[in-house]
């Protein structure tokens, strides 16, 4: 007969310290492995828990709770309307109540308050307010927008459940070609450092607590010097060079972090070559978690992987390796060991405890190694309050998410991230009748558009379908991307910033048509030299509605934006530049800070 449970730790009159080490002393070894792993799941769009997803290779919430003891999971996906996914939340966590100890369950996500739809590092709004992405932030480069976006976010996570942000993501975007600039604050520091500091403090507020959302901030110690500028998710991308010795730099806006008491941290998958450190992925690099994260830094909270480091997977039906750069020689339990003994607490992407729970049986692991990190992912939980309130209040999140003030900021961030950079005297546009005064009075403005919505476009000015009937056109474009072989690889661009042929024709064929507005979407600094003399204004935006957009450009609002990076003046530049130093393209054709005002 086993011995009765000691529920000492639902008492929330104790100490944090008292309740982790009443519950971890009743664990078994298979619930101690189970906290180690943080997968991906997919909430019911009905508000039921999902049986799994075969795209990602998910397992079903009874078999990763029941049978594997896991209770950290990654919501992946766009959410359903926010009382669904709060119902869901909560029939997750009454599954959790039904085990043996009723160990809560912990929700992250990926970011989720923009347009992004990349189930690898960000994901649409949906119901959601929504903002312009982490660059338009930084275009904006104010301080207290960045705490009230993160405290906005933080009420609309903590109503559906969600208590950790995988974000935010400080990594300096020092190499133009990298795929990930989307979510940093940026080429410059400085503002990356002040920036990433203000959006934890949004998340976590002044200490962590019940109405907190825990961040974890990436990816340690910085991402953005890939060599060519490919992502390290894929194997070719696996290398992160440092030509200019700028190592320390990058580790600078994780140092604010730590300042203001973030509580989670995720070492970058990428593989430092010719340096002093060993030739292996960061996570598995024991003098990057161990002496620099938790010696130098004295960084004693949880770390967390990134996704997939452990096993090979399926992804949107093609096949990936696991990212185990420098040791794919091991086998999944030698990664495991070789990570927890470099130090981290947490295998994100991974859903693996068996493997974990074997090490530990065959004597490669010591259990005691397994209570130093359960017991750091244990105290969040309740911190965080989840073993005391672990259920939200649907019709509650309702009335919290998507709430109007909210929408109206971060549509007002969104205007005000908007970057003018070229202005040949065309913009704010105003009616042809008239040259009326009166921002926005454009309706008998004749315009032609491109990547516009016609719907929206109409409630500005009068829509005509071809240049040579317009008065202005306005096209959006996206900034330029090699197409690779798999979806998944799609969703990271990367390759040449240079835009095709094709289309620096069309846009000067416009142009010379009719005066022309062009805005282009830099999730990359792309190469605006063909065509930046030929067009009546040129604008680059961050996550940016058509309607933002519209009111930008017809005066509702006034562009408030500086560019984030340098804008490079050419390819040779790029392929010249040291991937680790900010500001290395030779003579830029627009430099950071650059934005003009009407």
């Amino acid at each position: 007969m086993s011995d009765p449970i000691d529920f000492r730790y639902r008492d929330a009159s104790l100490s944090v310290d008292e309740r982790v080490e009443v519950l971890l002393g009743q664990l078994t070894l298979e619930e101690k492995a189970g906290l180690f792993f943080q997968n991906m799941i997919l909430p019911g769009q009905d508000g039921e828990l999902s049986p799994g997803n075969a795209a990602f290779g998910l397992p079903g919430a009874d078999e990763y709770v029941r049978e594997r003891h896991m209770n950290h999971f990654n919501v992946l996906g766009a959410a359903p309307e926010a009382g669904l996914l709060a119902a869901w939340h909560n029939r997750l966590q009454e599954l959790a109540a039904s085990t043996r100890l009723g160990i809560p369950v912990t929700l992250s996500s990926d970011p989720r308050h923009t347009s992004s739809d990349n189930p690898g590092a960000a994901l649409s709004a949906g119901s959601f307010s929504a903002w312009p992405e982490p660059l338009g932030l930084a275009a904006v480069g104010d301080e207290a927008l960045v705490e009230r976006f993160g405290d906005v976010a933080r009420q609309e996570y903590v109503a559906v459940g969600i208590r950790l942000a995988l974000h935010p993501q400080v990594d300096l975007a020092t190499e133009p070609r990298w795929s990930r600039q989307l979510q940093t604050f940026g080429e410059g520091v400085e503002l990356a450092s002040t920036l990433g500091a203000a959006y934890i403090r949004g998340f976590q507020g002044p200490v962590l607590g019940p109405e907190s959302v825990s961040a974890m901030v990436k990816h340690f110690p910085g991402g953005g010097p890939q060599k060519d500028g490919e992502d390290p998710h894929f194997a070719h991308g696996r290398e992160q060079v440092y030509p200019g010795g700028e190592f320390e730099l990058h580790l600078k806006p994780f140092e604010d972090a730590f300042a203001v008491g973030v509580s989670q941290v995720m070492p970058y998958y990428g593989m430092p070559v010719d340096t002093d450190l060993e030739e292996v992925g960061f996570a598995f690099n024991k003098t990057v978690v161990t002496q620099l994260l938790r010696g130098r830094f004295g960084f004693d909270g949880i770390v967390c992987t990134d996704w997939g480091l452990i096993t090979d997977s399926f992804i949107m039906g093609d096949p990936f390796p696991a990212r185990a750069w420098g040791v794919e020689h091991l086998t999944p339990r030698e990664r495991i060991v070789r990570l927890l003994d470099a130090g981290v607490d947490q295998f994100g992407g991974e859903a693996c405890p068996e493997l974990l729970v074997e090490s530990v049986r065959d004597g490669e692991v010591a259990e005691e190694r397994l209570d130093v990190s359960v017991r750091r992912l244990l105290r969040e939980k309740f911190v965080l309050g989840l073993f005391d309130r672990p259920y939200v209040d649907a019709d509650a999140a309702r009335l919290v998410v998507g709430k109007p003030e909210f929408v109206e900021a971060g549509l007002a961030a969104q205007r005000a991230s908007v970057v003018l950079l070229v202005n040949r005297d065309i913009l704010p546009l105003r009616s042809a009748a008239a040259a009326s005064t009166i921002p926005g009075s454009t309706r008998d403005l004749r315009l032609y558009v491109e990547g516009v919505s016609p719907d929206i476009a109409s409630g500005y000015a009068t829509l005509v379908a071809t240049p040579a009937e317009a008065d202005v056109a306005l096209l959006r474009l996206q900034a330029p991307w090699e197409e690779r072989p798999t979806a998944f690889e799609n969703r990271f661009h990367s390759g040449s910033l240079d835009f095709p042929e094709d289309v620096v024709a069309h846009v000067r064929e416009v142009a010379v048509a009719v005066p022309t507005v062009v805005d282009v979407f830099c999730d990359r600094p792309a190469i605006l030299t063909p065509f930046a003399d030929a067009v009546a204004a040129l604008l680059v935006t961050f996550g940016v509605s058509d309607a933002a957009l519209l009111d930008v450009v017809t005066g509702v609002a006034a562009p408030q934006g500086n560019l984030p990076f340098d804008l490079p003046r050419s390819m040779a530049a790029v392929e010249a530049s040291r991937p680790d130093v900010p500001f290395d393209t030779a003579d830029p054709l627009f430099r950071y800070g650059d934005g003009l005002r009407y």
